[in-house]
C-alpha cells in the first residue's frame, strides 16, 4: 500500500509540473527589485578614475576615493576628489533611504568653503561635467517606477532580462529607461535614458565586473550621451568590503576635512 501512494504521490507531481502555468515567469517589478536588492556588503571602499571624453576625443582625468555603509535602513556614500588640483577636496555625499524617501544629497565646494545640499530641482543637473546628473548617482527606489518586462535576450554573452521603467509620477528628467538586467547576477548589463520628448539620451554600459568577498561588483562602466558625443568612463579598483568604516565618514563635516 505504502508503494503505491509513494508512485502515486509522484504521478501527481509529474502532472502539476507539466501543466503548471506559463505565467509564473518574473515579473518586471520582481526583476528591477532584484536589482536593487543586489548584496553590496556593509560597507566598501576603493579607487575610482573618471574620464571624461569630447566629441574630439579629448580627454579629462580625474582621481576620486569612494566609500559606502549599509546598515539596512539607509545606504550613505560619499566620494572625495584627490586630483587634478582644479576639482581636489570637492566631495560628494548621498543618502538612500530603503523606505523609498527621496535621496538626500550634498557637495562641498573648497573654492567656496561650503556645503551645499542639492534641492529637487538640481538632481538633474550634471555632475562635475560628466554625463551623469546628480540623480543618476543616487538609487532610484524600484517603487517609483512602473515596469514591464519586453523580452529576454543575449547580449555580451549574457543572458537577460530587457525592462522598461516609466515614472509613476511628473517631474522626472527622464521619460522612461530600458535595463538589460543579468540573468546570472541581476546586475544592469545596459541602460538607455530616454528624454521627455521619447528621444534616446544616453546609455549606460558595464564594461566590466567581477565577485569580490562573494559580492558582484561593477568595475568599469561607459555613460555614453548620444546628444552631446561626450561620455564618462568609470573605472574602480582596489575595492575592499566589511572594513568597519565609521559612521563619522559620513557627515557634512567629514566632506570639508576631505582625506
Amino acid at each position: 500500500m505504502k508503494t503505491k501512494v509513494k508512485i502515486s504521490g509522484m504521478f501527481a507531481i509529474v502532472l502539476m509540473m507539466a501543466f503548471a502555468p506559463a505565467d509564473a515567469q518574473m515579473t518586471g517589478q520582481q526583476i528591477m527589485e532584484k536589482v536593487y536588492n543586489n548584496p553590496s556588503g556593509d560597507d566598501m571602499q576603493g579607487e575610482l578614475v573618471m574620464t571624461l571624453v569630447n566629441s574630439r576625443g579629448e580627454q579629462r582625468v580625474r582621481n576620486l576615493k569612494q566609500f559606502m555603509k549599509n546598515d539596512g535602513k539607509s545606504e550613505k556614500k560619499i566620494m572625495f576628489f584627490m586630483a587634478p588640483a582644479d576639482v581636489r577636496n570637492t566631495s560628494f555625499m548621498n543618502w538612500s533611504y530603503a523606505d523609498g524617501r527621496d535621496d538626500d544629497q550634498w557637495i562641498y565646494l573648497p573654492a567656496l568653503k561650503r556645503t551645499k545640499r542639492i534641492s529637487s530641482d538640481g538632481k538633474s543637473d550634471y555632475f562635475m561635467g560628466s554625463d551623469f546628473t546628480y540623480d543618476d548617482l543616487g538609487d532610484r527606489h524600484p517603487d517609483e517606477d512602473n515596469h514591464k518586462l519586453l523580452r529576454e535576450e543575449t547580449i555580451g554573452g549574457e543572458a537577460c532580462y530587457v525592462v522598461e521603467s516609466t515614472p509613476k509620477s511628473g517631474g522626472y528628467m527622464y521619460s522612461k529607461t530600458i535595463t538589460w538586467v543579468m540573468k546570472e547576477s541581476y546586475l544592469g548589463l545596459k541602460r538607455e535614458f530616454y528624454d521627455q520628448k521619447g528621444n534616446l539620451l544616453k546609455t549606460l554600459s558595464i564594461k566590466k565586473f567581477e565577485k569580490i568577498s562573494g559580492i558582484w561588483t561593477i568595475l568599469e562602466t561607459e555613460m555614453h550621451n548620444v546628444q552631446k558625443s561626450h561620455k564618462t568612463l568609470m573605472n574602480f579598483s582596489d575595492v575592499r568590503y566589511n572594513k568597519g568604516i565609521p559612521d563619522s565618514q559620513f557627515t557634512e563635516r567629514s566632506m570639508t576635512l576631505g582625506i
